[in-house]
């Protein structure tokens, strides 16, 4: 959507800042759901609180990304899904397969079964058998959705449907005028609110009910994909950027980080009120992501060795998507056994894990053409 097909530096910066907190995110994990009881409990879960709430702009940036990149769709649809989806679709079978043979593989190994749990914090007793059926039946799940073991995989399902409704909604994105598209924004920004009421007021909202799940403005939930588009035409100096985006991102936190935290001091709660304030398309969130993207815009790359690191990340940035969680739990467990401060057990984990994936993912590019059906 270039018309000069010029390599826009700023959107890999973006690319950077989103695959770095995405596996510093998954490094989160091992704290905020830590196997078991530890002297230090409290201290765990406050460090796990504290990067996993400042981190959820994460996944908000990548489909942004993908807006600002994609929208509008040029070309016959086809060609886009021709071109698009074998690329996510084959990689995402692969390495969903192999994390969910993993607890097998570790028994024909002989390994204890508290390795899983270093790897996988969410695992489970039943993974803990190393059996194989318990694989297979994962891996028959995969059509339907992601296991316990490749958590992060839920995010492909979500992209392959942003691939498939690309298309029908870039016909209106191309048409629309910016205020057209700023007020959808504005209805979009009512649904962020959605989470909190369903929560605390009621279940059902304009017309929703037993019966029916599509509420009146369930049609604009999730559309990063727009503003993703509409922030990339969007100029602001810095000192506009700063006068903003400090604030909206320390309120967007603190909403953040103290519901989480109000959350998991309660004697008892549900899977879905622990993830309440970690909701992507929540208003807390979206405070967080506008200002990481806005001041992304604003970074200048002059040396050329970065530019062409920054290039490389763009190609295997999918790659190492797919392939970091097998890294990021044993970071941290290399992390506590060096007796790094706790603080920082964290980032440097993730820039391990970060940089394992990357190095591995571009030793596989260098096998050829076959690299893009295995890390897309």
């Amino acid at each position: 959507n270039n018309p000069k097909n010029q390599h826009i530096v700023w959107l890999d910066v973006v690319r950077l800042i989103a695959m770095f907190t995405v596996v510093c995110c998954h490094c989160t994990d091992p704290f905020n759901f830590y196997p078991g009881t530890a002297p230090n409990i409290g201290e765990i879960k406050l460090w796990g609180a504290i990067y996993g709430a400042v981190l959820r702009p994460c996944v908000p940036l990548f489909v942004m990304i993908t807006g600002a990149l994609l929208l509008p769709v040029r070309g016959d649809a086809s060609t886009f899904y021709k071109k698009r989806i074998p690329r996510v679709f084959y990689p995402f079978l692969i390495w969903s397969v192999l994390y969910n043979l993993f607890p097998w593989i570790t028994g024909l190994l002989g390994l204890n079964p508290q390795i899983i749990l270093d790897f996988f914090p969410y695992a489970g007793e039943e993974v803990m058998q190393q059996s194989f059926s318990v694989s297979l039946e994962y891996i028959l799940m995969i059509p339907f959705n992601f296991s316990i073991l490749a958590v992060h995989m839920w995010y492909i399902y979500l992209l392959i449907g942003l691939y498939l409704y690309l298309p029908v909604f870039s016909a209106w994105v191309e048409k629309a005028s910016e205020r057209a598209k700023l007020m959808f924004l504005l209805a979009w920004g009512v649904t962020l609110l959605l989470p909190y009421y369903y929560q605390f007021v009621s279940n059902y909202l304009w017309g929703t009910c037993s019966w029916n799940s599509f509420g009146m403005l369930y049609a604009f939930a999730g559309f990063y994909l727009l503003l993703g588009h509409y922030l990339k035409n969007l100029e602001w100096s810095l000192k506009k950027t700063l006068a903003i985006g400090i604030p909206m991102f320390a309120a967007g936190y603190a909403v953040t980080f103290l519901g989480f935290r109000h959350i998991t001091a309660l004697p008892e709660y549900t899977d879905e009120m622990l993830e309440l304030f970690f909701t992507y398309c929540s208003l807390n969130v979206v405070m967080m992501t506008i200002p990481v993207f806005m001041l992304a815009k604003k970074v200048k790359v002059n040396s050329e060795r970065m530019k062409k690191a920054l290039a490389n990340l763009t190609v295997c940035g999918f790659g190492i998507y797919m392939i970091h969680y097998f890294f990021t739990g044993p970071s941290v467990v290399l992390m506590r056994a060096i007796d790094m401060p706790i603080g920082l057990q964290i980032p440097v984990a993730a820039i391990l894990a970060f940089a394992v994936s990357w190095g591995l993912v571009w030793l596989i590019y260098r096998a050829g053409k076959v690299a893009k059906y295995i890390v897309g």
